[in-house]
């Protein structure tokens, strides 16, 4: 198990990070989500230990991580723009981790590289971004670490490849109780493999729970009144959004789930049905709370 406990970073008059305290259970896939310059990139790389905190600490097992060579041989970090030696191919690289990591696998690395159809000897700089992207994390996974850290590693992937990367996560998860730390701004592929969700804004961490958690006190609700409802009459739901289509409502409630039904039952509406909110509009919503609203961009 990975622990934060009051951690802060800075970078001269920059405040990167501040106070972060949470705890990130083995062999769970957390995802880090936050606007823009919120500090996912510096959590990353002070988890994997590349940063030494200002304040605080960050622990495995109870174990210091930074400049802990121990401690570290259990991480990899894959960077949003990945190192590799000048004129390598994927064998060349695999052949400076083994000499890194004494866990690495060159036989599941060989497996990996058929799977994903690249040729081990050819040079990494003559693959398109993509293929880059799909060697550095055969190249991770051969490492066999026990968490593996990634900075918007999807980016750049096709489909059917997101899709195969994602089920070798969940397998190695599942088999190895391999701990998978994923920054991204693509919520859709997160919502498809995280089971635990860390929100960030300015530099605070906001939400630390289980994806389950983050959506069962947000829901949008499709309702239908026997005549129209004014923003009055809807005043004892709370809405945090209102969509109307004439008659019928798509209105998004904060609360839980029983506390919910029993407002909008109270009004007493024709039909009404709950629908469950995407991870991205769940972020929309907790941003607006902080104030990072989409209705404060104009032209």
């Amino acid at each position: 198990m990975i622990k934060l406990i009051g951690v802060s970073k800075s970078f001269s008059s920059l405040v990167a990070l501040e106070d972060i305290s949470c705890e990130i259970p083995q062999g769970s896939i957390l995802g880090i989500i936050g606007s823009n310059g919120s500090g996912k990139s510096t959590l990353l790389r002070l988890i994997s230990g590349i940063y030494r905190p200002d304040k605080g600490e960050i622990m495995m097992n109870g174990q210091d991580i930074y400049e802990n060579v121990e401690v570290k041989s259990h991480f990899f970090y894959i960077s949003d723009d990945q190192f590799q030696f000048n004129g390598a191919t994927m064998r060349d690289m695999a052949k400076f981790y083994e000499q890194v990591y004494a866990t690495f696998d060159r036989e599941f690395f060989e497996s990996l590289a058929k799977q994903f159809n690249l040729d081990i000897r050819r040079k990494l700089n003559t693959f398109s971004k993509g293929m880059q992207r799909q060697a550095h994390i055969i190249l991770a996974l051969a490492t066999r670490p026990t968490y593996l850290l990634c900075d918007e590693t999807f980016d750049g992937l096709d489909p059917v490849v997101r899709q195969g990367v994602k089920a070798i996560l969940a397998e190695a998860v599942e088999h190895d109780k391999m701990t998978v730390i994923i920054a991204s701004h693509n919520l859709r592929e997160l919502e498809d493999l995280c089971d635990h969700i860390s929100l960030l804004h300015e530099s605070k961490l906001v939400i630390n729970k289980s994806l389950e958690d983050v959506q069962s006190n947000v829901f949008k609700v499709q309702c239908a009144f026997s005549e129209e409802m004014s923003d009055e009459s809807l005043e004892s739901l709370k809405p945090i959004y209102t969509e109307r289509f004439g008659r019928m409502l798509f209105l998004t409630l904060r609360g839980d789930k029983d506390e919910v039904i029993e407002k909008v039952e109270a009004l007493s509406p024709l039909y009404y049905e709950l629908v469950p909110l995407s991870l991205e509009e769940v972020f929309i919503v907790e941003m607006e709370v902080l104030g990072y609203d989409v209705k404060s961009f104009s032209l």
